[in-house]
């Protein structure tokens, strides 16, 4: 990576939407022309707006970002969903010593990007006056607490007195900015005393509900009533009749932001905080003035074919991974599962998936996981160019994206991956050109999220097995076999034998606990106990099983066993309790009395009898121990 190259950063929701995946379309195409670096952190919100198990964890993410490695930021605040968001990200920005460009909405601090509203809808309302020579023009806004609806009605009731019409013109119905009123949009304009000639509604969305609503009730648009819209979205360039509206020129846009974040970066004064974009009107088919083509129109329909039969398998392929991901059982082979399965979203360079550790270095699937530490490790990483080499083990997560050898410019998008309030980490996708991938890899990063959350769920279960087991098999107070766990293990050795083999059981039993436990109180004979354990599980590197009997005697069982093994034992076992003898504070010492038995055997050895005659050595020891205490 050229060492020179500006980084750029671009905070925003929804990217994937038509009017934003080519926002970012042109962004990468002026981040080019500059030799630029461009990093887009893209958040989803209430997936659908209704969804409360995605949306406000999302932005934890943006706590680890170290906005100080850009050279300018971008904020794009109109497309974020969840309340309260668009303000949480500007505090924030706030914190970045680069020049920040809002370029959807004004944020007081910030350079803006401000759209001519005013100019927009003048040009559409003078079209339909002088043009088409309409009298009666009606209006449909957005909802009315919204600035831009404000704007857009105020120049309508201005530009309707300055010709000497009714300021209302032919009336005003307050939509939603979306395609949920035109029903309601229709029986209001129909239900007028003077039908309105044209109608110019205040977003390309508004005006397609209400040309298919009116059209439902065989109103013919433009000939019984002319249409336009506002922003110049594709959807209005392919609804049928094609959108007179005002369009948002976003390579302008792209190019101006960056041409002036460049500028301030460089250090040159800027002596206009704001930048004026202005629309530029596009008069077609829903006021009259483009006819139609009937042999483009086919066509469209048939690229429309086209995209529909894609998106069917599309979903095929997202199905099929769905099931594939729901089959995984470790972080790694997610990576083969993505790896081999993500087809259905665009062509990509590279692709990371970087997860949360604690402390501890725990990553975030881990049910030992405690909180996140602000350092992240890889868990699925593709680099199809090999531009990453090497920089797998020594990501350094400071930066989020792994630094590339690669000379050329980056066009990089962020994202939270996170199921319900469990944020697990962040993904970083370089797609092959300039186009943003489709909404299919949202799809896989939620699917990702999940196989996540199963994964930690499976690990708490394995976890909470094994403590439940051990529980079974495990002595409470010691931490070694219980007198089951014993057994199982030692028979389960003896069972293995397919010939003799020497074998070697161990009876040991402590001296003077009832001693201890009368004279200074059971707690203190457990701890004489624990000592006693940690002493013989010191002295078992040999391959020799250790379990706790019961009360303050020992078993030990070795295969394969040999005298020299065997007095080696011993001989450590007599030096760790001599060892801790001259180091206990207590007024008591600890001493075993012990009884050893070796002998060959197969598979049909009976571990009781072996017991039974160390059992019988160990207490000819104890008995000729003198003074002993029991």
């Amino acid at each position: 990576m050229s060492s020179k190259r500006k980084r750029i950063a671009v905070f925003g929701c929804s990217f994937t939407s038509r009017y934003r995946s080519n926002l970012c379309r042109c962004f990468n195409i002026a981040a080019e022309e500059l030799d630029l670096d461009m990093h887009y952190f893209n958040s989803l919100g209430k997936i659908g707006y209704k969804n409360p198990l995605y949306g406000d964890s999302e932005f934890d993410m943006y706590e680890y970002v170290d906005l100080s490695q850009y050279d300018g930021i971008v904020f794009d605040g109109e497309g974020y969903n969840v309340e309260g968001m668009a303000d949480k990200v500007i505090r924030k920005l706030r914190t970045a010593k680069c020049a920040v460009i809002s370029i959807s909405s004004h944020v007081d601090g910030f350079y803006n990007i401000d759209f001519d509203e005013t100019g927009g809808i003048r040009a559409l309302i003078e079209h339909f006056i002088d043009h088409h020579h309409f009298t009666k023009i009606g209006f449909m806004s957005g909802y009315l607490t919204h600035p831009d609806a404000q704007a857009r009605l105020t120049e309508f009731r201005k530009v309707m007195s300055e010709r000497g019409m009714p300021k209302d013109g032919a009336g005003i119905f307050e939509g939603d900015f979306w395609f949920n009123k035109g029903n309601e949009a229709a029986d209001y304009f129909l239900s007028l005393p003077d039908r309105p000639e044209a109608i110019v509604c205040a977003n390309d969305y508004m005006a397609i509900s209400l040309s298919i609503a009116l059209k439902n009730r065989d109103i013919r648009i433009p000939e019984d009533i002319a249409i336009s819209g506002f922003d110049g979205t594709i959807e209005g360039k392919e609804f049928l009749p094609h959108i007179t509206s005002a369009t948002r020129e976003r390579l302008d846009i792209a190019r101006k932001t960056l041409r002036l974040l460049v500028d301030l970066a460089d250090g040159k004064q800027n002596t206009e905080p704001d930048l004026i974009i202005r629309p530029r009107p596009v008069f077609d088919q829903s006021c009259g003035c483009v006819p139609l083509n009937y042999r483009k129109e086919a066509e469209n329909l048939n690229r429309v074919y086209d995209l529909t039969r894609s998106y069917g398998f599309n979903i095929y392929d997202a199905e099929a991974s769905m099931l594939k991901l729901n089959k995984v059982e470790t972080v790694r082979s997610m990576e083969t599962v993505f790896s081999e399965n993500s087809v259905n979203f665009g062509e990509f360079n590279a692709f990371f998936l970087m997860m949360h550790t604690d402390y501890e270095k725990h990553p975030s699937c881990n049910s030992d996981f405690t909180f996140p530490s602000g350092k992240f490790i890889p868990a699925i990483w593709i680099d199809k160019k090999n531009e990453y080499t090497g920089c797998r083990r020594n990501f350094d997560s400071t930066y989020l994206i792994p630094e590339s050898n690669s000379d050329r410019c980056h066009f990089y998008y962020i994202m939270s991956v996170n199921f319900a309030e469990c944020v697990f980490g962040y993904s970083v996708i370089e797609m092959s050109g300039k186009d943003i991938f489709n909404e299919f890899y949202t799809v896989w990063l939620l699917n990702l999220g999940i196989t996540l959350e199963n994964l930690l769920k499976s690990d708490r279960i394995r976890k909470l097995i094994r403590k439940l087991e051990n529980l079974s098999i495990k002595d409470d107070l010691t931490g070694m076999y219980n007198r089951r766990g014993f057994d199982n293990k030692s028979r389960e050795s003896l069972a293995s034998l397919i010939e003799k083999k020497t074998v070697c059981t161990m009876v040991i039993d402590m001296d003077g606990l009832k001693f201890i436990n009368d004279q200074f109180g059971h707690y203190e004979g457990d701890r004489a106990i624990k000592s006693a354990a940690e002493i013989i599980m010191k002295c078992c590197d040999s391959g020799e099983t250790a379990g706790r009997a019961g009360g303050d005697e020992f078993y030990i069982f070795a295969v394969d066993y040999s005298e020299t093994q065997l007095a080696r034992f011993i001989s450590r076992m007599k030096e760790f309790i001599r060892e801790f003898n001259e180091n206990n504070p207590k007024p008591y010492k600890i001493d075993f009395s012990y009884g050893t038995y070796m002998t060959e055997t197969d598979s049909s050895g009976r571990l009781e009898d072996l017991l039974k005659i160390s059992d019988s050595h160990m207490y000819e020891q104890k008995l000729s121990k003198p003074g002993r205490r029991k």
